[in-house]
């Protein structure tokens, strides 16, 4: 790290407050209050905090877009979720909330990790369809520049204000290839599947917007977020990143309950039998579980599903959890050996790039909100596995959790949190 970043921690310790930041705003929603989020992630140990930065929806090339943000939700849909239970309806001034982050964050000596949801989920909760409509008419091989270009508009706005020292580092969109980025790939014949070939497929474009980036703020380290949940050469990622950002999402047992109730195979009937009994006795028929009448522009591009939606709202917590621990025995052993595996081939990668290496995101995956898999011991044991493992290697930063976050249930177990923030703080 050069040292005009000598300002950055020595070691960052990450909560991920995505898009829900500016989501969830209403009186008695979480982020409702800024200051006292900063407060207790202080309390918990952390010094990052991960945001989806809304660039498109807050700059143009050119600079701000006039007039407030107004959010929606998806009704009915995604109450029992995590990250789409907003309740909607809020006017906000997404510049002002902006700056009260960086304004929060300086005065509780934490720092902004900027990145971008916008070509995957975070439109779905805006109030009408405009500039979700204007994200996806840009061509697929100038997306990748569209974010770079609102991005380095941001950054040039939180300079002005003077908060720039608070910006760890910038990414320029989460987990390039999941979403609608991966359109440059599809274009050319790939399947969304073949994550090696759309990462390769990518990486050109990659390039150029980080090269943007880098040259319009020398001073602030650029980089993109990939993850590691499939195995893919690290040679097809971009080759000008100046941190190593990825994701390990380890699943496992986890994958087993998803491929049994059939979410990634859109011919087979659903619910099957298998789904039926996860159900909550309440649980409305498949059929009748649809977004409002004129609202269904939400779920496109969003690459989560109706089935999984419907799953999470509508499963029974205990029988969830119940499948996953009667079953995580047969998963141990290779749950274990892929973290083993992607956070070494990352470290390895990041080596010979010299870069320093950050996790943020993980370690599961993705549970509906009520449930304990995640936040109970099996999850707290391969969290800490993957912690202690990334620490041995060295790595800049990790997240404790996705699920570690105001918006969340484990945010409560504030002395887990202090202890792992605490381990990685004072590892060398």
């Amino acid at each position: 790290m050069s040292s005009s970043l000598n300002h950055l921690p020595h070691k960052l310790t990450i909560t991920m407050w995505d898009f829900s930041w500016y989501t969830m705003t209403l009186p008695g929603e979480p982020y409702s209050d800024l200051e006292a989020r900063f407060k207790e992630a202080v309390e918990r140990g952390y010094n990052t905090i991960r945001i989806c930065a809304m660039p498109f929806l807050l700059f143009t090339a050119e600079g701000k877009r006039q007039g407030p943000l107004h959010f929606g939700s998806l009704g009915e849909i995604g109450q029992r979720t995590r990250w789409y239970n907003c309740r909607g309806g809020a006017e906000l001034d997404g510049h002002a909330h902006l700056l009260e982050l960086f304004k929060q964050a300086k005065a509780h000596g934490c720092y902004i990790m900027l990145s971008s949801w916008e070509y995957q989920q975070s439109p779905s909760f805006l109030a009408f369809p405009a500039l979700r409509d204007e994200l996806a008419a840009i061509a697929p091989e100038n997306r990748f520049m569209a974010i770079a270009r609102s991005i380095d508009q941001l950054i040039r706005y939180i300079k002005a204000e003077g908060y720039d020292k608070q910006i760890v580092y910038a990414e320029l969109h989460n987990e390039v290839e999941f979403g609608q980025l991966t359109a440059i790939g599809t274009a050319q014949g790939i399947a969304t599947s073949n994550v090696p070939a759309m990462v390769e497929a990518m990486q050109p474009y990659i390039e150029e917007a980080v090269s943007f980036l880098r040259g319009s703020h020398p001073d602030i380290l650029m980089t993109a977020s990939y993850t590691l949940n499939e195995a893919y050469p690290k040679c097809y990622v971009a080759g000008n990143l100046q941190v190593a950002h990825f994701h390990l999402y380890i699943k496992g047992v986890l994958n087993e309950l998803t491929e049994a109730a059939g979410l990634d195979d859109e011919q087979s009937p659903f619910p099957g039998a298998f789904v039926q009994s996860l159900l909550r006795e309440d649980a409305p028929p498949f059929e009748e579980y649809s977004l409002p009448h004129g609202q269904e522009w939400r779920m496109e591009g969003n690459p989560v599903g109706l089935r999984l939606l419907y799953m999470h709202d509508w499963a029974e917590p205990d029988k969830w959890d119940l499948f996953l621990y009667d079953n995580y025995s047969k998963h141990k052993l290779a749950m274990l050996q892929k973290a083993d595996m992607r956070l070494e081939e990352a470290h390895e990668w990041a080596v010979h790039a010299k870069l320093p290496v950050v996790i943020g995101e993980g370690y599961v995956g993705y549970t509906p909100l009520l449930t304990g898999f995640e936040e109970g011991p099996v999850g707290k044991f391969i969290a800490e596995y993957a912690l202690r493992k990334g620490m041995a290697l060295g790595f800049w930063g990790m997240t404790l959790c996705s699920n570690c976050a105001p918006h969340h249930p484990f945010w409560n177990d504030i002395a887990w949190q202090q202890k792992w923030n605490r381990y990685i703080l004072e590892s060398q």
